[in-house]
């Protein structure tokens, strides 16, 4: 893997959503072992249970084999960029191009930085999981480590971002025609990965303590991502209908379809957190109208982003041309982010209500769908890893 190196003036802390993506995808991929292998006893699909079907030496022990790699080989992609993304900030923040970031609305892309680290600690979790024999027996050791960890990504990004909004404040200057996109949902998109990784103790722990403690700070982090959504909302339609939309920053439109996706599982693990703790036992018509309603949500602002960019010519100039920018790597998200909430709306919305039955034909027709946008994004990552990335 020949990455470039010492790009100085030309890195953009944008360049961790290549790493973010790559992490993504990990996840996503381990997905299918998530939801298609029974682990009665357990939330997640772990070790004990993913070994014996291997062992079994039959087509599918090829398929799980076959994924597990996939896992792996997106894992180690996601920390090698990530090693190489530091290498480059670094560098960087000696640049006067740093010096401008910081005095601009471009402040806000440093967001992506706990973005991503958010994203390693859920990596590692999937990793632990799924490869790790009898991890499960000692989880409720590690639950207060990913708390902290957690935390203190989010007290990152809350210091990254209160001095964003502090200069601001204090001194004004925002560019609101240089606004016209979503890219101050960044700030909204890493406090979602915060708080549905603290949420996911907050669900898995039986010890009243630390489920109240993750689902606290998942709550924080959650309502905190909300009110700053509709601010970067209002402020980002505003300047679209006053000045049109910036071409290169175009596939931001879709980042809403992620931070859809991260709180709308942060909901889903705060449900069942009240279950083991609380005694508050979520519906499954609760779960389908929760599913149904951000997965159409989602459906609806894709489109409305692909509408926006095809008529730009977004994919086309900053897709398959040779121009580069650091932006497009902002495309990856939103399709690892469709296929993994739809898997939830599969499971928790159509199978839990006794919609579908699992294997079924029409099961396949229904994961279809997400299946080709999950190779998609795969064949889209690749392809603005070869031109950003490699030398």
């Amino acid at each position: 893997m020949n990455l470039k190196s010492n790009l100085k003036e030309d890195y953009s802390p944008l360049y961790f959503l290549s790493s973010l993506g790559a992490g993504g995808l990990s996840v996503a991929i381990y997905m299918y072992l998530m939801f298609m292998i029974e682990h009665p006893k357990v939330p997640l699909a772990t070790a004990e249970y993913i070994f014996p079907l291997i062992k079994e030496g039959n087509f599918v022990s090829v398929l799980i084999v076959l994924n597990i790699l996939l896992v792996l080989m997106f894992s180690f992609i996601h920390f090698k960029l990530l090693i190489w993304n530091f290498k480059e900030y670094k560098i960087f923040k000696t640049s006067e191009k740093f010096k401008k970031l910081k005095t601009s609305n471009e402040e806000v892309t440093l967001m992506a930085i706990p973005l991503t680290l958010a994203m390693s600690i859920n990596v590692c979790f999937v990793l632990g999981a799924a490869l790790i024999p009898e991890l499960w027996g000692v989880v409720e050791y590690l639950f207060p480590f990913a708390i902290i960890a957690f935390l203190a990504v989010g007290i990152y990004g809350l210091n990254i971002y209160g001095n964003f909004l502090t200069r601001l404040v204090i001194s004004g200057g925002f560019e609101f025609e240089k606004n016209s996109n979503f890219s101050q949902m960044l700030a909204v998109f890493a406090f979602s990965m915060v708080s549905v990784g603290l949420a996911a103790p907050g669900a898995m722990s039986h010890y009243i303590g630390i489920s109240a403690f993750g689902l606290f700070f998942s709550l924080f982090f959650m309502v905190l991502s909300i009110v700053l959504l509709f601010k970067s909302m209002f402020l980002a339609f505003k300047s679209m209908y006053r000045y049109g939309i910036l071409p290169e920053s175009a596939a931001s439109l879709w980042m809403l379809i992620p931070i859809a996706t991260l709180l709308g599982i942060a909901l889903i693990r705060v449900s069942f957190g009240l279950v083991h703790n609380f005694e508050q036992e979520p519906s499954s018509s609760f779960l389908f109208m929760l599913t149904a309603g951000i997965l159409s949500f989602q459906i609806v602002i894709g489109m409305f982003g692909y509408k926006v960019m095809k008529t730009l010519n977004y994919f086309k100039d900053y897709l398959h041309s040779d121009v580069k920018s650091a932006a497009a790597l902002g495309l990856v998200c939103p399709g690892v982010a469709i296929f993994v909430f739809g898997m939830f709306f599969i499971f928790f919305g159509l199978l839990s209500n006794e919609v579908l039955e699992i294997f079924s034909v029409r099961y396949f027709i229904v994961l279809a769908p997400l299946v080709f946008i999950q190779l998609k994004t795969i064949q889209v990552f690749f392809k603005l890893f070869k031109k950003l990335l490699l030398k």
